[in-house]
C-alpha cells in the first residue's frame, strides 16, 4: 500500500495492460485485506481514496485468476464487506408502481 497515484497508474498500465484514463475505478487492497486504495481518473486528474477498516476484512480475490470487472452493485457489496457472489438479491422496485 506504499504506491501513490503515479505508481498505481503505472501498475494499471504496465502490469495489467489496462488504461488508467478509462472510465473505470481501480481497487487495490493491502495484504491483510483490511485497507484499500481506489484510483479514478475524472477527466482532468486522478482521484485516490484510501480507507482502512476498523474491523473485518474485504472479500478480495486470492489470485490473479479471480480478478474480475464488477458491477456497481458488486462494488457496493465488496466495499460493505459482503461477498460479491450474493445468492439472491432483492430486485429494485419500479418508482411509482404499487
Amino acid at each position: 500500500m506504499r504506491k501513490g497515484i503515479d505508481g498505481l497508474a503505472a501498475l494499471i498500465q504496465d502490469s495489467f495492460e489496462l488504461d488508467p484514463y478509462s472510465d473505470s475505478i481501480f481497487l487495490f487492497a493491502g495484504w491483510k485485506k483490511d485497507r484499500y486504495k481506489c484510483l479514478y481518473f475524472d477527466g482532468d486528474g486522478f482521484a485516490m481514496l484510501y480507507k482502512r477498516l476498523d474491523s473485518g476484512k474485504l472479500q478480495w480475490p486470492r489470485n490473479e485468476q479471480e480478478v474480475k470487472n464488477l458491477t456497481q452493485q458488486e462494488l457496493r457489496w465488496l466495499l460493505e464487506g459482503l461477498s460479491i457472489q450474493q445468492p439472491k438479491a432483492i430486485q429494485p422496485s419500479l418508482k411509482g408502481s404499487f
